[in-house]
């Protein structure tokens, strides 16, 4: 600097305020262009601190931009930036060592606290007019001041790693470096906080506000580690201006920026008062309100509660802006539903700390919610048909889509559409109805139902509220939605409720029958007699044994206890059973829950058509193809027979007739090998089962050596279930001491066998089986040779006992169930994919399975049918030999018996020589 402008510096430093006051108009631009020209920082903070102590308290509002703001600041600015970058360049030889190194980085951190104190004392002096200053007045200021501002906190948040292990020797300057920018940061919002634009404001005046709030946000991302008032107050300040301009700001700001930061930091904080309550309970600490971690946690939760307040405020000012970023927020809800009970991942905390944290975070969730409701983008994302969530967020995703059944209640019409149709176009982003997606949430929380969860039921007058299973939970609150739901969007309900049924998951399936249910008894009686004709259509439509069958028959049982004794003749009429091609609607029907009217006129309808059946197939010649046949009008009996409470004498004679009928067409060597006899076993041992006080002993012999022949080779589970009922009944007869040499050796054996080890469902079946036996047999010899393996005899000890060999952890159990939730949702996916496999399949593909060639019924004319007749006859030979052994020591056999048996010999003797002539010809 030369000699002149030196002296000039000196000379003004001299002056009084009535000099600078007198010579501001001469002196001022020199010392401006003083300020510009110099590259000393010294001598530059040196001519700042002129300008702004001797001759900035004597520029009037009107002037400061133009002869002050706009020539100093932007050098200031400059300035600043590099004696940042004089730090940088110089700060890796910093020691305790290097004094001289050390002193000039401490002159530097000195002079950046000037600087910073003469822009306060800038800001002080437009503070201290009466006016509220115009923004155009101070334009450079804010701008200029926020530039520091953002570079100042930058520099302190990363001084650990600037200064590298060195900090103590500059820790001193650093907090006072902060101290002048929070103090300059303050003065500055109060500042902006005085000005105000109205409609009228100049695209200038509005680019500035938006550049202000912008800056704040940018600091804010800077400050949140540093101090919590400090973050706190300028998120509040930045919100307060971006609602005070709303009208002018709303089209410029960065929304998405703004509240992803909100959504940041809210989730910051909660997973900080998490991790504190977590060690605290983890440590075993009580909560102590005085300790640090309490108030450390108090201090989170407080942050957590300001920022999803701050977040729903902000949403419900500019939800329309933030239409493109949804998916964040359905992000917050999840991560935070998921940190509490009853999420399997969240951890178990002391009451006070929960409800405190419930308070900060879960309890703005519903207000949040609330908010969203009204936007097409986040529906879309909630009720995606390719929404993919993470394990953990499946069960809150759940939860959400309750609170919004729960607060659709209160919405407008054009909410209730947004949410109960669904897409409704092919260029509509493809969604779920909102009752679908809750099915499908239902169905995808498979560990939280096998634990299980626990939610809270709905509070009853005069009762405690207790705590429920999810399916409960949601059984309820969907019922007391279909409630409040206007007729307009019950056929949307009616196709969820339909596609829910024939889904794969069975539990899920059980819910939308519960909630059908409660559909067709909240309507009315022609409601669901439609809705019972509808299903019925469809249990008729299943050719085959599906997942979808055995839904549909479980819904249709419950529905008919809710018709009308005209609406169940009517059922009767529209599906008569006395045809065949409507059974199978009738065997998945309880008779106990028809009127006495319909219910003597089904009982009689389908023990006509059996009998029919059975006699058709006798007359035809027992032929192996009709079997299948046979077999669909006994499952509609053994209906009827299940309901034999309510049986008249001669029904029960008429179909004991049928049952004695069939026994005596069974072999056991041809049930060995022929599947479509072993289902005609397996019926027959049900009918059996209920019938069994009425079946003579010959035939229980007779079922005996069937289920004994077929011990050793592979049958269905359901054979084996058949067997094992049957076996538990014969306790309630007394047998004859004829047969007993007969019938309870095999009894003993066959028990026996099917308590050893076998899969553990059989296994327990078979426990219960003995043990109902056990428990009112008169044959106690029975028993104990069932039980001559010691270790088949300690199982069934243990299970009277209820002895409990092994009891799993509830954390191993947790994993179980989580790996068993991948394999039985592929499982279930594998069964749906089949169906639609099959469903796409040719039409002379569907022929051929499901009809046999014309040609398929003269190919029992070969070798296969004279096995089956043979082995018919030897069977029933064998048979008529151990009933005359059995008989051999109480009475002789009838004295046509041996006359008979001469006529059978004749008759094996025509017919072996008219093989031989046929041989020879």
């Amino acid at each position: 600097m030369s000699q002149t402008n030196t002296s000039l510096l000196e000379e003004v430093v001299q002056w009084s305020q009535e000099t600078c006051r007198q010579e501001l108009k001469s002196v001022l631009p020199k010392l401006n262009s003083l300020q510009l020209k110099t590259e000393s920082w010294e001598e530059h903070l040196r001519i700042l601190k002129i300008i702004t102590d001797l001759f900035l308290p004597h520029i009037g509002l009107s002037e400061l931009e133009d002869e002050c703001f706009s020539k100093i600041l932007p050098k200031a600015v400059s300035v600043f930036d590099s004696m940042m970058k004089e730090i940088s360049d110089q700060v890796g030889g910093l020691s305790s060592q290097n004094t001289e190194l050390c002193a000039l980085l401490r002159n530097v951190l000195q002079a950046m606290m000037q600087l910073i104190d003469a822009l306060s004392t800038c800001v002080r002096h437009v503070c201290s007019f009466e006016e509220a200053p115009d923004l155009d007045t101070i334009r450079s200021l804010p701008t200029c001041i926020l530039k520091i501002l953002r570079e100042t906190f930058l520099h302190c948040k990363e001084s650990d790693v600037v200064y590298c292990g060195r900090l103590s020797l500059v820790a001193d300057l650093l907090q006072g470096l902060f101290k002048e920018a929070y103090s300059l940061q303050k003065g500055l919002l109060e500042l902006l906080d005085r000005i105000t634009l109205d409609s009228s404001a100049s695209e200038e005046e509005v680019s500035d506000i938006v550049t202000v709030i912008h800056s704040l946000l940018d600091i804010c991302s800077i400050i949140s580690n540093l101090d919590i008032a400090l973050h706190a107050n300028t998120w509040k300040f930045l919100i307060k201006q971006s609602l005070k301009y709303r009208s002018l700001v709303e089209k410029h700001l960065h929304h998405g920026d703004i509240s992803s930061s909100l959504c940041e930091n809210l989730l910051a904080s909660f997973h900080s008062c998490v991790e504190w309550a977590e060690q605290m309970t983890n440590a075993g600490q009580q909560v102590a309100t005085q300790s640090p971690e309490y108030k450390l946690f108090q201090k989170s939760a407080k942050m957590s509660r300001f920022f999803a307040n701050t977040l729903v405020h902000y949403i419900k000012e500019f939800k329309f802006f933030l239409t493109k970023h949804c998916s964040c927020f359905h992000q917050v809800y999840l991560q935070i539903v998921s940190k509490f009970p009853p999420s399997l991942s969240a951890q178990t905390l002391p009451t006070a700390l929960s409800e405190e944290l419930k308070a900060a975070a879960l309890v703005p969730m519903d207000a949040l919610l609330l908010q969203l409701l009204h936007l097409r983008p986040f529906t879309e994302i909630v009720l995606g048909k390719d929404l993919r969530l993470s394990p953990e967020h499946e069960f809150p995703h759940c939860l959400l889509l309750m609170s919004v059944l729960g607060q659709l209640v209160t919405q407008p019409e054009e909410v209730l559409q947004l949410w109960h149709t669904g897409s409704q176009f092919p260029e509509d982003t493809p969604r779920h109805p909102l009752y679908s997606a809750l099915f499908t949430s239902f169905r995808r929380c498979y560990t939280e139902r096998k634990v299980p969860v626990l939610l809270p039921g709905v509070m009853t007058r005069g009762q405690a509220q207790v705590q429920v299973t999810l399916h409960h939970h949601m059984c309820v609150h969907l019922c007391a939605s279909v409630a409040a739901l206007p007729p307009v969007y019950f056929p949307v309900l009616e196709r969820c409720l339909v596609d829910a049924v024939l889904q794969a998951d069975t539990q899920t399936a059980l819910l939308a029958t519960d909630v059908w249910c409660f559909t067709a008894r909240y309507g009315t009686a022609e409601l669901c007699l439609h809705h019972i004709l509808l299903i019925a259509q469809l249990v008729k439509m299943c050719a085959t044994e599906c997942y979808q069958l055995f839904h549909l028959s479980l819904l249709l049982k419950r529905m008919v206890f809710l018709m009308t004794p005209n609406h169940q003749m009517e059922l009767v009429m529209r599906f008569p059973p006395s045809e065949e091609e409507n059974l199978p609607v009738w065997r998945h029907v309880l008779i106990r829950a028809l009127s006495q009217d319909v219910r003597h006129r089904v009982e009689t309808d389908i023990i006509g058509i059996t009998q029919k059946v059975l006699t058709d197939w006798q007359n035809g010649g027992h032929k192996l193809g009709q079997v299948d046949k046979l077999n669909m009008v006994l499952l509609s009996l053994l209906v009827v027979v299940r309901g034999q409470s309510s049986l008249q004498e001669q029904c029960v004679l008429s179909v004991m007739k049928m049952v004695t009928q069939l026994w005596l067409c069974m072999s056991s060597d041809q049930v060995q090998t022929q599947p479509a006899l072993q289902c005609t076993l397996q019926l027959l041992l049900s009918m059996s089962t209920v019938l069994v006080k009425n079946v003579d002993p010959q035939f229980i012999c007779q079922a005996l050596l069937c289920v004994d022949a077929l011990m050793s080779q592979k049958c269905s589970d359901q054979l084996l279930l058949a067997a094992l009922e049957f076996l538990a009944s014969l306790g309630k007869i007394f047998v004859p001491a004829d047969t007993q040499s007969h019938i309870l050796p095999r009894l003993s054996s066959l028990f026996g066998v099917l308590l050893a080890d076998r899969p553990w469902l059989l296994h327990q079946h078979a426990l219960e089986a003995f043990s109902h036996f056990a428990e009112v047999t008169n044959h106690e010899e029975v028993i104990s040779q069932s039980l001559s393996n010691e270790e088949t005899k300690t199982k069934v000890v243990n299970y009277l006992s209820k002895t409990i060999n092994a009891r799993e952890d509830a954390e191993s159990r947790l994993h179980r169930l989580k790996m068993e939730t991948a394999e039985i949702e592929q499982h279930n996916e594998r069964l749906e994919h089949k169906e639609e496999n099959d469903c796409n399949k040719q039409p002379t593909e569907a022929v051929t399975d499901s009809e046999p060639c014309p040609k398929r019924a003269r190919q029992e004319t070969s070798a296969e049918e004279y096995g089956r007749y043979i082995q018919t006859a030897e069977s029933a030979l064998k048979a008529l030999q151990a009933l005359i052994e059995g008989q051999a020591n109480s009475s002789a056999p009838p004295q046509w018996l041996e006359s008979k048996l001469q006529e059978l010999h004749t008759l094996i003797n025509h017919i072996s020589a008219a093989g031989q002539t046929i041989k020879q010809l």
